[in-house]
């Protein structure tokens, strides 16, 4: 007869070896959902350049949104689960058809988001330095001139999306995309986003999105850009 510890432990091994096949005990394994990253400070961090009401909406909200609409979208497909999402939206085209835009939307909108709470700080560095300084000034001259471009692809993006800095094979570029479309659909390394969505700031700034993007530096984490920056290079 099994003492209570042996029976523990042989029933851990059956555990190990079965995990992710058959149910164990009649209990099935399901697999492990995405989920919306904690929110690095706290909602007022970051004002009053972004209000905490918004923060709140946007995190709670929105992104969660987004994690429940793609763990539905993946729940039949045990393959896309075992992936993270940036391999999936490497690879958006071979996603199935019939859940493709909803991996589109929603995992892009996953990924957006949690890049964009990462690269925001209150109280961080007011510029670059290092590396990431010296791309920046080599390809755009200045610092001040990649604001600008970011700032200009945010206010011509028509509708909802993202104005960017990206790592292309060629360097540095600055893009936007529509929606929650993400650089890496496009085999490109997102360095930073900034998202021009209205839900990230019409509370605060209505239809001011020019305003809400010039006072969106104040709170960008460059520390957090630089790494990126390194792991693009």
């Amino acid at each position: 007869m099994l003492t209570r510890r042996e029976f523990l432990a042989y029933a851990a091994a059956i555990e190990l070896t079965t995990r992710g096949t058959e149910p164990l005990f009649g209990r099935m394994r399901t697999m492990p959902e995405f989920t919306v990253p904690p929110l690095p400070y706290p909602f007022d961090a970051l004002e009053p350049y972004i209000d905490a009401r918004t923060m709140e909406i946007h995190h709670d909200k929105h992104h969660g949104a987004y994690v429940a609409n793609l763990n539905a979208a993946v729940k039949d497909y045990p393959d896309l689960q075992a992936k993270s999402i940036e391999d999936i939206l490497r690879n958006i085209n071979q996603v199935p058809e019939a859940i493709r835009t909803a991996v589109r939307n929603n995992g892009g909108g996953h990924a957006n988001h949690t890049m964009f709470w990462e690269i925001m700080k209150p109280g961080g560095a007011k510029s670059p330095s290092g590396a990431l300084a010296q791309a920046i000034n080599a390809t755009f001259g200045s610092v001040d001139n990649l604001k600008e471009k970011i700032n200009d692809a945010g206010l011509k993006r028509f509708g909802s999306g993202w104005a960017w800095l990206v790592k292309t094979p060629k360097g540095l570029e600055v893009i936007s995309t529509a929606n929650q479309d993400s650089p890496l659909m496009d085999g490109l390394f997102p360095i930073f986003g900034v998202d021009v969505w209205e839900h990230a700031y019409y509370l605060k700034y209505q239809n001011r999105r020019g305003d809400y993007l010039h006072a969106w530096w104040n709170v960008l984490n460059w520390d957090e850009v630089a790494r990126r920056f390194e792991a693009a290079r």
